[in-house]
Parts: C-alpha cells; sequence; structure tokens
C-alpha cells in the first residue's frame, strides 16, 4: 500500500495531475525544492525534504536528499522486524513511492554547454534515490519516466492502492537501464573531454525506439535503438509514409546516407544489401538519379535511395516509376511529397540534414564474447595527395573521376572495385576473396547492361578504376586494362607494385597511389 512518496523531478511534465491523483489517495507527499514548489502553487499539501531530514538543503542544492531519514526509509526491508524496529527507533517513517528524473545532462551537452555547465548537470542525488528504490523494489515503487504515470495510477488503482510486484520489478529494471545509461553519457563526455578515445571501459546505452518485425531473417528477432549520439541520419529521422522500416531497411539507409554525404554536388546512391549498385553527382539531383539508376537498373530494383539534397518534385516524379524500398533525403517539397505518397509501400525518410562525413566519431561489431570498436573511416584523399606512379599522368577530368571513384568505393564491401566515368558509377564489384574476381565481375555487369542499353561501346571504356586496396598481383589491372580503363586509383604498398606499375604503362593507363586504404567488412 502506498502511504508516502518522494518526487523530486527535473523534467515536470505530468507532475500535479500525476501528484494529485496521489493526494486524492491519501498519500501522504514529500519533495524537493523546485518539485514541492510547483506542487505548493498548484494547491498540493506536500512536506519539504528539509523538514524529514532537520537538515537544509546545502550547497546550491547539491544536497538534498542524500540522509539516512530518506535512504533508510527507502531501504528498509519491510519483511525484517529488526529493519522496521531500526526505523521507529529513529523517528523514521518508510517511503513507498519514489518518482525521481535526472538532471538533463545530455542536453546540457548537445547544447554546447561549457565543462562547468556539463558538471552542474550531473546529478548525484537523484541517481542515489532511484538506486535505493530500485534495489527493494520488493516494497518499493520507482517511476522515472512521465510516460509511466498513467499506468501506474491505473494499477494504484486496479490494486486499491498499491502496485503490484510485476510492476515493481519492471519499472525497477527500468530505472536502472535509466541510471546506467546517464552513467555511461558522463563517462564518455569525460572521455571525449579529455581525449581518450578508447577508455579503459566502454558501455553502450540506447534508447528502445521500434521493435522490429524480424532481424536480418524472419527467424531473427530484432530492435532499433537510439543512441542519442547527435550524428543526422536513419536515428534522427521522420518517417513521413510507408510501412514501419525493417532491419534491413535501416542498415541500407544508414550505408546510402553516408556515402551520399561524401559530396558537396548534388548526389544520390542507389543501395541494395548495404553495397551501392549505383552513385553518381550531377547539377541537379533529376541528373543525379538518372546517371546513377544506369549504372545498374536491374539491381536497384526494391532498393534504398539516398540523395544529399531535398528532395524535389522532378527527381521525386522519376524515382517514383521504379519500385524503391525506402527514401532518404535531407528533406522533401510539398510537391515532392505529394507524389511520393502514391507509392503507398514506400518509405520516405528526412533527416533533418546530411552528417559531416569528415566528424570523428565510433563504431561498434559485436563478435562473440567481445566488442570491437574503431574510429569511422573519416578520411579521403583530396588531388594534393595523389602520387602519379605511370609515365603518364591522369588528366583533370580523369582526377576528378578517380577522386569521385575513391569516395565510393571506401563505401563497398571489400575486396571493392569501382569504374566510374563522368561522375557516375559504371561497374561496381564487391565483396570477393580476391582483388581480380571484383575488376571482372564489375566488368562484365556493366557490359551486360551496355547490351541491354543497346550502347555502342563499353560503358567502362575510358573509364577509371578505383580499388580499396592494392594490387597483390599485375592480373587485376590487367582484367580492368581489357575493360578499357583510362586511368586506376589505388592505395599502393604491395610488394609487387613494381610489376603492377609495368602493366599499366605497357597499356598506356595512368595510375596514381593514395597511400590510405579504404577496406569495409
Amino acid at each position: 500500500m502506498i502511504q508516502r512518496a518522494l518526487l523530486s523531478v527535473s523534467d515536470r511534465t505530468g507532475m500535479v495531475p500525476f501528484a494529485g491523483a496521489l493526494v486524492a489517495r491519501g498519500v501522504a507527499l514529500i519533495s524537493t525544492g523546485g518539485t514541492a514548489r510547483t506542487l505548493a502553487a498548484a494547491g498540493l499539501p506536500v512536506t519539504e525534504v528539509a523538514t524529514v531530514t532537520g537538515f537544509p538543503e546545502m550547497l546550491d542544492g547539491r544536497v538534498k536528499t542524500l540522509h539516512p531519514a530518506i535512504h533508510a526509509g527507502l531501504l528498509a526491508r519491510r519483511d525484517r522486524p529488526d529493519d522496521l524496529a531500526a526505523l521507529a527507533e529513529r523517528g523514521i517513517a518508510p517511503i513507498d513511492l519514489v518518482v525521481c528524473n535526472l538532471y538533463p545532462f545530455a542536453q546540457t551537452v548537445a547544447s554546447g554547454g561549457d565543462a562547468a555547465d556539463c558538471i552542474d548537470s550531473i546529478d548525484i542525488g537523484g541517481v542515489a534515490l532511484i538506486r535505493a528504490a530500485a534495489k527493494n523494489h520488493d516494497a518499493v515503487t520507482v517511476v522515472t519516466d512521465p510516460a509511466d504515470y498513467e499506468r501506474v495510477l491505473a494499477e494504484v488503482e486496479a490494486q486499491g492502492g498499491a502496485v503490484g510486484a510485476a510492476m515493481r520489478r519492471a519499472l525497477a529494471r527500468k530505472a536502472y537501464a535509466l541510471t546506467s545509461a546517464y552513467d555511461a553519457a558522463v563517462a564518455e563526455w569525460m572521455a571525449r573531454e579529455a581525449g581518450v578515445l578508447f577508455p579503459e571501459t566502454t558501455v553502450l546505452s540506447g534508447r528502445l525506439s521500434q521493435q522490429l518485425r524480424y532481424g536480418e531473417n524472419p527467424h531473427q528477432a530484432g530492435a532499433f535503438y537510439f543512441t542519442g549520439s547527435g550524428r543526422l541520419g536513419v536515428a534522427t529521422a521522420r518517417q513521413l509514409q510507408g510501412k514501419e522500416l525493417s532491419y534491413n531497411n535501416y542498415s541500407d539507409a544508414d550505408a546510402a546516407f553516408e556515402l551520399v554525404a561524401e559530396f558537396t554536388a548534388p548526389a544520390v546512391a542507389i543501395v541494395k544489401h548495404a553495397n551501392p549498385c549505383g552513385v553518381a553527382i550531377g547539377e541537379t539531383l533529376h541528373e543525379a538519379w538518372h546517371k546513377a539508376l544506369a549504372c545498374d537498373p536491374v539491381s536497384a530494383y526494391g532498393g534504398v535511395v539516398a540523395l544529399n539534397r531535398d528532395l524535389d518534385a522532378v527527381t521525386a516524379e522519376a524515382i517514383g516509376r521504379l519500385f524503391i524500398e525506402v527514401v532518404i533525403a535531407p528533406d522533401v517539397t510539398k510537391e515532392a511529397a505529394v507524389i511520393l505518397v502514391r507509392r503507398t509501400t514506400l518509405r520516405l525518410l528526412v533527416t533533418g540534414g546530411v552528417p559531416d562525413p569528415a566528424a570523428a566519431a565510433t563504431s561498434f561489431r559485436s563478435v562473440s564474447g567481445g566488442i570491437l570498436v574503431q574510429e569511422r573511416d573519416r578520411l579521403c584523399v583530396g588531388s594534393d595527395a595523389l602520387r602519379t606512379v605511370t609515365r603518364r599522368a591522369p588528366s583533370e577530368a580523369e582526377i576528378a573521376d578517380l577522386l569521385f571513384a575513391d569516395k565510393v568505393v571506401k563505401h563497398v564491401k571489400s575486396n571493392a572495385i569501382v569504374f566510374a566515368r563522368g561522375g557516375a558509377t559504371v561497374g561496381i564489384g564487391a565483396g570477393q576473396m580476391n582483388r581480380v574476381d571484383p575488376v571482372r565481375i564489375a566488368a562484365a555487369r556493366a557490359a551486360e547492361i551496355g547490351r541491354a542499353a543497346a550502347l555502342t561501346r563499353l560503358p567502362t571504356a575510358g573509364s577509371v578504376l578505383a580499388s580499396d586496396a592494392f594490387f597483390p598481383f599485375a592480373d587485376g589491372v590487367e582484367a580492368a586494362i581489357e575493360a578499357g580503363v583510362a586511368a586506376i586509383i589505388q592505395p599502393g604498398g604491395s610488394i609487387r607494385d613494381a610489376d603492377v606499375i609495368a602493366a599499366a604503362d605497357a597499356a598506356g593507363i595512368a595510375m596514381v597511389f593514395t597511400g590510405m586504404r579504404h577496406f569495409r567488412h
């Protein structure tokens, strides 16, 4: 039976009606400074914590509830006569309900607060209250989320003034998840402030955003958690239409959006199974869309499309002619939204912006018994970093295409090869176990698409080629030469670089080294 409740909240949403419902059931309210003033102003009877403890709040409110009169009332085990006797001896009454949420530390950090403001926003007493109440959930109910107020009141009504054991356990579990995520955010901020990339202990935390129908396959469960990293993308996106996103939709949309973010010119990427099947830049999104689609219109069917500009009507009309699972863009015009609404199965996402491709961030991957952590691959070479290693140097137009292809190949699963011409991919080879096979696959696929389009020459003729890692043998370069490439960009660094360069020189093509590998597994 709830007879005495302690209310101490930073977010006071819904607090007054919730507290009023408790008072109506005869529950005595205890509260701290700001919350107490809010309740009193609403005409609710409330006792200040300082009255209960006999000790005033001090240190600008840093010390309020950290007192035996509070924590003993929370932690006393109701089935232990010695605990109850200890309370009675000291005139301490049990506390049956704690309603508490924490200082907005993450919001302070996100708003650009300085170190002093961030430290002031680290909650101490609230965390201690929540943990104490959650530990003693056999007797105490702890509520940390205003969204739970209504269901707690419904439970109290149904249970005749009490909260059932199942709900107390569920609320305690939620409370510990909150405090652990809160501490993780503080630890992450402190590590970042100190320039520590890999701290001694790392903690991953996220809030359940969506329970998915299944994971990668129907026999796997799946969910999406929001981490609040601040990076724009699928996590910040608003879905304007279409069915709920699947596990694979999230994965592909993220891959596609991160790819188009690499470019300052209008860019479009079409992705299937986390690999691009067409990428292009253009004067307009409409132009970029047609160039990207031309790379592999068959594979584009049922794909995910990402754009680095607001989706306009003419581009939406073109995209709408093909079955596409997801379109993700910074925003969408009203006219474009009206056009795509006819595609009822298409999921339309707007993110509010494009992520900074050069921003520092870490990525995680689970392995059996552990977690792999690394920096995002956020670097790309510029023209000044290219080292020409062949007798022929690339032309300015070829350099532009080489740099374009190098940005794309960074987002293709290894071993990765990209053929490009005129700011568009014309062939992509991904995920092979050796370096020559993706060259052959990309060239063969490009030739097939060229024949289907009745082109008079191979799409790869006169193109450039990017490789995510060095060529260990000359055979990959020889396959590229057979496909008609004019220039190649690769990291270099093989013990057989001389053989590779000789093959390029024999064919009269240009080759540049970047010194930067872009494996993506």
